[in-house]
């Protein structure tokens, strides 16, 4: 698979909103137990109990979203680790939910993906429009897949479905961009976006029906659908908008 490493494009304005949004989603990783930065949480079993009730305190459960109701913790969280004490209104977790990660990998990955995308779609929205269009990118990703699977318990994190919006956004706003893409093991070359991103979008679309797999596919997939909707009904509506702002001067 071709890794995307930047946009061959250089952007027009510094990506304020981007860098921010990377710098976010790092720090809070790193002021997690999912971080070995965090020695505050302890070692060994005690921070990966400590990570798991944060996870289902934070994360997104399905069944919570769908029902409105905290659900108990499962019963092997509770006999491996103990109860925990803590109360959430379900819906502010489908927030929380996109800026936790499970892994210094985890987090690396989405990241790589958003330094590479969201430039280019920043550069096009306008900073407040692009931040505004990540969040809801997460939250129809994050309830898209809680509709799917409405009954699940596990806890859904990662920046990935946010991410992934800003993938489909940036097809439809820069069809004709191309990705400076690493395959391995040494080759270098400069791709087209729909080519990359085409690619990867087929490949959560192919593995849909892994069920070994703890990766939220589905969740990239509504995400990535929701971004080509924005930016198709966002390239529709600017000569609007630029021909009102004419008629207006």
């Amino acid at each position: 698979m071709a890794l995307p490493l930047y946009d061959s494009q250089p952007a027009r304005r510094v990506p304020w909103v981007t860098y921010l949004l990377i710098a976010v989603n790092v720090v809070v990783f790193l002021i997690t137990p999912m971080s070995n930065f965090a020695a505050w949480y302890g070692k060994g079993s005690v921070r990966e109990c400590k990570a798991a009730h944060f996870t289902y305190e934070y994360g997104a459960v399905p069944k919570e979203l769908t029902t409105g109701d905290q659900q108990p913790l499962p019963t092997e969280v509770v006999h491996d680790c103990g109860p925990a004490d803590f109360r959430k209104a379900p819906w502010t977790t489908a927030f929380t939910s996109m800026f936790l990660h499970s892994s210094a990998l985890h987090l690396l990955g989405n990241l790589v993906f958003l330094f590479v995308v969201g430039m280019g779609v920043e550069d096009r929205l306008g900073r407040w429009r692009y931040l505004l269009a990540y969040l809801a990118f997460g939250l129809v990703a994050v309830y898209g897949f809680a509709w799917t699977s409405p009954g699940s318990t596990v806890p859904l994190i990662g920046a990935s479905g946010a991410i992934a919006g800003v993938m489909g956004a940036y097809v439809i706003l820069n069809p004709r961009g191309r990705v400076v893409s690493w395959v391995p093991p040494v080759i270098f070359i400069r791709l087209p976006v729909w080519v990359v991103l085409g690619y990867w979008f087929v490949l959560q679309w192919l593995s849909l029906g892994d069920q070994k797999s703890n990766v939220a596919y589905t969740a990239h997939i509504y995400g990535f659908v929701a971004g080509v909707v924005f930016a198709l009904l966002a390239r529709r509506a600017g000569p609007a908008h630029r021909l009102a702002a004419l008629s207006r001067g």
